[in-house]
């Protein structure tokens, strides 16, 4: 990767680990379900009137717009709302690449091989690990919630990869506008009627997520997956709770704790590993 490309990489995956800092802002203003609604109202508009259609069948647009836009964003945020720190929400959610494997699997047929079982086990022991020092001090509904999240962000995926939109960032304006309904819905029917009269810092906060994290961060990704293999660009999203953890330490006062330096590591090179491929064998023997 060329070195202004690698730059763009790290940084990224540092807009998106600060990602959670700054929602955990917007969160003080806002219920979590109207956040979310919010975030992709404005991530749909008026973008929506420059692209044309997404490129894909529509069913695959409202599949990932149910598992991504509007359970994982919902069971994250409302997570987030009852206590889960942003720097250790960045981390759990990193587990989704461990449930986007077992649904590849699942519903892609994909190959499960050796490696793969092995970095992945390594990734769910850094996980008990998450659930069992949070556990230690705090009630355990807030991380299952983002493991919740995890999960629809795994789903999320391999409908994603199977949809195979050709314009990352188009498909992107559609699954956002098809999310905020929903999620509005919900809002109305378990948070009241929505009210928008909130200080600058929240409407700031709702103008990060939906315009540099989600259009602009998916548009990068998307530019850097066109010019460059996936098994190459992936690697650098472990980046991003390392970036959410060091953000959440620095701005918001969140104790990093030696146990979760210890799941940290091992949930990102559990996902390093299984998601890498072996350089002297070059076949694995299939396990499933």
């Amino acid at each position: 990767m060329r070195p202004r490309h690698l730059a763009m990489a790290v940084g990224l995956a540092a807009v998106w680990g600060f990602n959670f800092v700054v929602m955990q802002v917007g969160l003080r203003h806002f219920p979590p379900l109207l956040y979310a609604a919010l975030r992709f109202s404005l991530a749909a508009f008026p973008a929506l009137l420059f692209v044309g259609r997404p490129g894909v069948a529509w069913r695959w647009v409202a599949g990932v717009a149910a598992s991504i836009g509007v359970a994982q964003f919902g069971l994250m945020l409302i997570g987030m709302k009852a206590g889960m720190p942003p720097g250790l929400s960045s981390l759990v959610l990193q587990s989704a690449a461990l449930f986007t494997v077992l649904f590849a699997v699942l519903f892609l047929r994909e190959r499960l091989t050796r490696r793969r079982v092995t970095g992945l086990a390594v990734a769910f022991a850094g996980l008990l690990l998450v659930a069992y020092d949070f556990g230690l001090g705090a009630p355990v509904g807030p991380f299952l919630l983002c493991v919740g999240a995890a999960v629809a962000w795994g789903l999320g995926n391999v409908i994603q990869r199977k949809a195979a939109p050709p314009d990352p960032l188009r498909f992107m304006v559609w699954v956002s506008a098809l999310s905020a309904p929903p999620l509005l819905l919900l809002s109305v029917l378990a948070e009241g009627l929505p009210s928008l009269s909130a200080p600058a810092e929240g409407w700031l906060s709702l103008g990060y997520v939906a315009f540099i994290s989600t259009l602009g961060g998916f548009g990068v990704w998307g530019w850097l997956l066109q010019r460059y293999d996936a098994s190459v660009v992936a690697p650098y999203a472990l980046l991003v709770p390392v970036f959410g953890l060091s953000s959440a330490a620095l701005f918001t006062g969140e104790d990093l704790s030696a146990v979760e330096l210890v799941a940290a590591a091992l949930i990102v090179s559990g996902v390093l590993y299984a998601g890498s491929r072996p350089r002297a064998v070059p076949r694995e023997r299939v396990l499933a």
